[in-house]
C-alpha cells in the first residue's frame, strides 16, 4: 500500500471546493475535466489529497453509501506551522475544538466542513 485518498460524497460540490481552497487544497483532476457541473473532483495540498463526489453520481448504484452528511469518523491531518495555519482559517471555519497540546505531545485543532465532517489537524512538536 502507498497511500490512502478518502473519496467523500457531498451534496454541494461547489461548496465543498470553496471550503476546502480556504484550506490551501486546489483541485487537480475533476469529472468533467471543464466547467462547473463537477461530479468528482480530487483536491490536493501537499501530501494530502481528498476526493470528493456528488450523492447523485452514484445514483443506486451503490445504496450501501449513507445520503446523510457527516459520519462517525474523524479525519487526522499531520501538517508543519499548525499555529500559522490556525491563524489564516480560524474566522473562515467553524472550529470545534481550538490549539491545544494533547496527552501524547501533539498540538492540535479541529473543525467541522461544510458537510459536517470533521478534520483535526496536528502537529508533533519536538
Amino acid at each position: 500500500m502507498e497511500s490512502l485518498s478518502p473519496n467523500i460524497f457531498v451534496k454541494d460540490i461547489n461548496k465543498t471546493i470553496e471550503f476546502y481552497k480556504h484550506l490551501g487544497f486546489e483541485v487537480t483532476m475533476s469529472v468533467p475535466e471543464t466547467g462547473n457541473d463537477f461530479i468528482w473532483v480530487k483536491m490536493t495540498n501537499s501530501k494530502v489529497t481528498f476526493m470528493f463526489q456528488t450523492y447523485d453520481s452514484l445514483a443506486n448504484e451503490l445504496p450501501e453509501i449513507s445520503r446523510k452528511d457527516g459520519a462517525s469518523l474523524l479525519l487526522y491531518i499531520n501538517l508543519k506551522d499548525i499555529r500559522a495555519f490556525f491563524e489564516r482559517i480560524k474566522d473562515k471555519v467553524t472550529v470545534l475544538k481550538g490549539l491545544e497540546k494533547t496527552f501524547y505531545g501533539a498540538t492540535e485543532f479541529s473543525i467541522k466542513d461544510n458537510n459536517n465532517y470533521v478534520l483535526t489537524f496536528a502537529e508533533h512538536e519536538h
